[in-house]
């Protein structure tokens, strides 16, 4: 896949840490890796990311890991429907459990490479293990949880219980 999964499934997406149409956001961008068992990405963060000097700061990593690992999700839901990415109707997930280990300290001024995988799923719901990499070092691993759901389904639920608490 030439186009990042993002680009391909969600152009109008609006999330900070991975859509494509917020231009102050992170647009991070994801894709299946060659040998096809591994969504990938890689990540450059800008300084004001920084905590203590040198180091990148712990919520942008888990940001990082919500954002590839929900990706991971959808790409796996599309695959194992035996569907393209972006085809229709189109597939989405949402965290259910986001859970991040930070292992090492993450330097500033190395790329960050992102690796992810569907680690267990039972229906909608996928377990998905994330680990990043400063470099060639292992600095965090994500083991989270994301359901497949109704996207539309979800917004008329917000909207009548913002209209009812009105």
């Amino acid at each position: 896949m030439d186009n990042a999964l993002q680009d391909v499934c969600g152009p109008n997406g609006i999330c900070y840490g991975c859509g494509p149409a917020n231009p102050k956001g992170i647009q991070v961008k994801s894709y299946w890796s060659e040998d096809g068992r591994h969504v990938i990405a890689t990540v450059n963060p800008d300084q004001k990311y920084t905590s203590w000097p040198g180091l990148v700061y712990g919520g942008f990593l888990a940001m990082l890991v919500d954002c590839h690992s929900n990706w991971t999700a959808m790409a796996h839901h599309y695959r194992a429907d035996g569907r393209e990415p972006g085809s229709l109707p189109s597939i989405n997930c949402v965290t259910g459990q986001l859970g991040v280990r930070y292992l090492k300290p993450t330097p500033m001024g190395v790329p960050l490479h992102l690796s992810a995988w569907v680690e267990g799923e039972v229906g909608h719901k996928l377990r998905v293990i994330c680990e990043i990499r400063a470099g060639d070092e292992l600095t965090a691993v994500g083991d989270s949880i994301y359901f497949r759901v109704d996207t539309d389904a979800l917004a008329e639920q917000a909207h009548r219980a913002v209209c009812e608490n009105g």
